[in-house]
């Protein structure tokens, strides 16, 4: 049974920085690539960050330069360091096996605001 939890959102200031984390279970975790999502009320969600099975990276331009994704195979966790916030990073964030965010887990709010 696939499980990916991620934590760590909460509330910080614009300018601020924040690290989101991501558990993974029920599969081998060190084969896929992973991704972190986020999704506004009312919008589609959004990929902003995908790490590959090598390490590789990719963001999405509205996060590149301050967003950083990385892994640890051996613990199955994912990260996002997050760092000079804005207000419309509000959101809640997931990690996901897939682009789609087809099994993605419970999310993490995270909420930028003075």
């Amino acid at each position: 049974d696939v499980q990916l939890q991620a934590s760590g959102g909460g509330l910080v200031e614009p300018g601020g920085s924040l690290t989101l984390s991501c558990t993974a279970s029920g599969f081998i975790f060190a084969r896929d690539a992973m991704w972190w999502l986020r999704q506004v009320p009312g919008k589609d969600l959004e990929w902003i960050a995908v790490i590959d099975v090598r390490g590789g990276t990719a963001y999405d331009s509205s996060v590149k330069g301050r967003f950083t994704i990385s892994r640890d195979n051996a613990k199955y966790a994912l990260s996002l360091q997050m760092r000079s916030l804005k207000s419309e990073d509000t959101a809640m964030y997931y990690c996901s096996r897939d682009q789609s965010g087809t099994v993605r887990g419970q999310g993490t709010q995270v909420t930028v605001s003075s």
